[in-house]
C-alpha cells in the first residue's frame, strides 16, 4: 500500500494525516486564521512561566532526521536560552553546571526512554583578574587566550546501563566577534569530536549556533502595524541558542539493534535542575514543537514541563478539546471550530500517525516520531509530507521544515479538502544550513553592527485570488479580543500571517 493510501486510512486524506500530525502543537498555530495571520511562538521559546526566568534550561527547539550525507545514522539535535544576543557580553551563553540536559529516545512505543543521552558541564577559567571571556584573538579551542571555556561528559543511558561516550571535550564558544575569534569556523569544526570508528562511529557537537527556527513574531504591535505592513520578516534572524547534536548509527537507536524490524523511535528532550538537596528535578520538556505554548493552557504549563510521555493522558481533553478552535470561531465566527472531540489530533500528539510513524502497539505520549527507514529525499520540501515529502515533519524534523507555513495551511482547511498554500512570509531560515554535521548555521557575531537584519528572507507567492479590501481592515475591538485571548494560553505569543489572498474553494 502506498504511503499516501497509508495515511489516508482512517484520517480522511494524506493531507489529512499530515494535518494532525502538525496539529500535536501546530494546532498552535491555529491563532488568528479567519485573519490570515496566525498567532503561535517561537517553537518552544518561552513557553510556560517558570521555564521563561530559567533561560539556560529553556529547550527551545527539537529535531530528528535521517542524516542526508550519512544515510544510515540519525541525527539528533537540542536547543537551549532563547533570543542570544549576539554581542551579549561580557559573560556571554554558557550551559548551566547544575543541569541535565537530556535526548530520550523510545523505541518500543512504550512512551518510556529506551535510551537517553545526557550532557553535563563544566566551567574552566585561565585567569579571574580579568572581565574578557577571551584576552586576544582565539585560533583554537585550546588557545589560551580563550579566558573562559566548558566541557561537556555525554552519557549514554541504555536500559538502566550507563556509558561515557565523550568526557572532558571543549564546548565551542560563544562567538565574540571577528576581532576575538577571527576564524569562528575553525572553532566550530574543532568542536565536532568522532566516538569510535568507521561506519558505526557517532559524532557529537556541542557549541552556539544560529536558532534555526524562522518565523515572523511581531504580533503585539497592532497585528503587524495594522495592515500587515509588517510581515514577512524573520524576527528570530540574529540571535543564536546553544545546541548539542548527536549523529547516531539507526541500528544503535533500534529496537533489538535493527532498524529494519523497528524502524520507528519517539525522542523528546528533558532539562532538569539540581537542587539544594542533589537531586535533579525536570524544569523543561520538549518532542513536537509549539505543543506547550498554546496547547497546554497557563495552569498546566509548568507541570507539563515536569511530566513524562507516559503520564500524558492527564492532558489529553485538552488535545481532544482544544481551546484555540474555540478562540478563532467567536473572534471570527466565519471559520467555525471543528466538532469534538478532536480525535483526529490524538493520532499525531499521543500516537503517531498510522502507516507513516506509529509502532505497533503504542502507548499513547507526546514526542517527535520518525520512522527511519523513510529514504532520504534528494531535493527537500520545507512543507515535509504536506507538500508530498514523506522525510519531513512531521515524520521527525529537519531543520528547514517550516513547521509554521504546515500549520497554517493545515487550519485554513486541509482537513476538510480546502487545499492551500497559505503562508507566514518567511520560508527559510536567515542563513544556510550546513550539508554535513552538525547542520546548524553558524553563529551571529558579535561583532555583527547589524545583527537583526530585516527583509531578508524569501516568501512564497501565493497563486489564491485577492482579499476583498473590504476584509483586510480589522476592526480593533476584535483585534483587542483576540490577542488578549491567546495572551492567556502563552506567556509569549508569536506572530505569524499569511499574504493577504484567499484560498478558493
Amino acid at each position: 500500500m502506498s504511503t499516501r493510501k497509508q495515511l489516508s486510512r482512517g484520517l480522511g486524506s494524506r493531507r489529512a494525516a499530515v494535518a494532525l500530525m502538525a496539529s500535536g502543537g501546530l494546532v498552535a498555530g491555529a491563532g488568528l486564521a479567519g485573519l490570515g495571520p496566525l498567532g503561535a511562538q517561537a517553537s518552544s521559546h518561552r513557553e510556560a512561566p517558570l521555564i521563561s526566568g530559567m533561560p539556560q534550561y529553556d529547550t527551545t527547539d527539537l529535531y530528528a532526521f535521517r542524516s542526508p550525507e550519512r544515510m544510515n545514522t540519525v541525527t539528533l539535535v537540542a536547543n537551549w536560552i532563547p533570543f542570544e544576543e549576539p554581542a551579549g557580553g561580557p559573560n556571554f551563553f554558557p550551559f548551566a553546571t547544575d543541569a541535565r540536559y537530556d535526548i530520550n529516545v523510545d523505541n518500543d512505543g512504550d512512551a518510556k526512554p529506551e535510551i537517553t543521552y545526557r550532557w553535563t558541564f563544566q566551567d574552566h577559567y585561565r585567569s579571574k583578574n580579568t572581565f574578557l571571556y577571551a584576552t586576544g584573538p582565539v585560533t583554537s579551542l585550546d588557545d589560551p587566550q580563550l579566558n573562559f571555556y566548558q566541557t561537556y561528559r555525554l552519557e549514554q543511558i541504555k536500559n538502566g546501563d550507563k556509558k561515557v561516550l565523550v568526557s572532558g571535550r571543549k564546548v565551542a564558544p560563544s562567538d565574540v566577534g571577528k576581532g576575538s575569534m577571527p576564524s569562528y569556523a575553525t572553532l566550530r569544526d574543532q568542536a565536532v569530536t568522532d566516538i569510535g570508528s568507521g561506519a558505526d562511529r557517532l559524532q557529537s557537537f556541542t557549541g552556539q549556533a544560529d536558532d534555526p527556527f524562522f518565523l515572523d513574531l511581531r504580533v503585539f504591535d497592532l497585528l503587524y502595524g495594522g495592515d500587515l505592513s509588517e510581515a514577512g520578516d524573520d524576527t528570530l534572524a540574529g540571535f543564536n541558542v546553544n545546541s548539542v547534536a548527536l549523529q547516531v548509527p539507526m541500528d544503535k537507536l533500534a529496537k533489538g539493534g535493527s532498524s529494519t524490524k523497528n524502524p520507528i523511535i519517539g525522542v523528546w528532550s528533558t532539562t532538569s535542575e539540581r537542587g539544594v538537596n542533589g537531586k535533579y528535578t525536570p524544569v523543561s520538556r520538549l518532542g513536537n514543537p509549539l505543543v506547550n505554548e498554546v496547547v497546554i493552557p497557563l495552569k498546566d504549563k509548568n507541570k507539563f514541563n515536569a511530566s513524562q510521555p507516559s503520564g500524558d493522558g492527564q492532558f489529553l481533553d485538552y488535545v481532544t478539546k482544544p481551546e484555540l478552535p474555540k478562540l478563532i470561531e467567536a473572534v471570527y465566527p466565519t471559520f467555525p471550530a471543528p466538532a469534538e472531540p478532536r480525535d483526529d489530533l490524538v493520532a499525531v500528539f499521543l500516537t503517531g500517525v498510522e502507516g507513516l510513524n506509529q509502532p505497533d502497539g503504542v502507548v499513547p505520549g507526546e514526542e517527535l516520531r520518525l520512522n527511519m527507514t523513510t529514504p532520504v529525499t534528494a531535493d527537500p520540501n520545507r512543507l515535509g509530507v504536506i507538500g508530498g515529502d514523506n522525510q519531513g515533519f512531521p515524520n521527525g524534523r529537519r531543520l528547514g521544515d517550516d513547521v509554521i507555513d504546515i500549520a497554517l495551511q493545515v487550519v485554513q482547511g486541509e482537513l476538510v479538502g480546502m487545499e492551500n498554500d497559505l503562508s507566514d512570509g518567511v520560508d527559510t531560515n536567515d542563513v544556510a544550513f550546513g550539508k554535513t554535521f552538525p547542520y546548524l548555521a553558524l553563529p551571529a557575531r558579535g561583532s555583527d553592527a547589524d545583527p537583526h537584519p530585516s527583509g531578508t528572507v524569501t516568501a512564497t507567492t501565493q497563486s489564491a485570488t485577492p482579499v476583498a479590501d473590504s476584509q483586510k481592515v480589522i476592526p480593533a475591538a476584535a483585534l483587542v479580543i483576540g490577542l488578549l485571548a491567546l495572551a492567556s494560553g502563552a506567556t509569549r505569543i508569536g506572530q505569524l500571517h499569511r499574504n493577504r489572498r484567499r484560498v478558493t474553494s
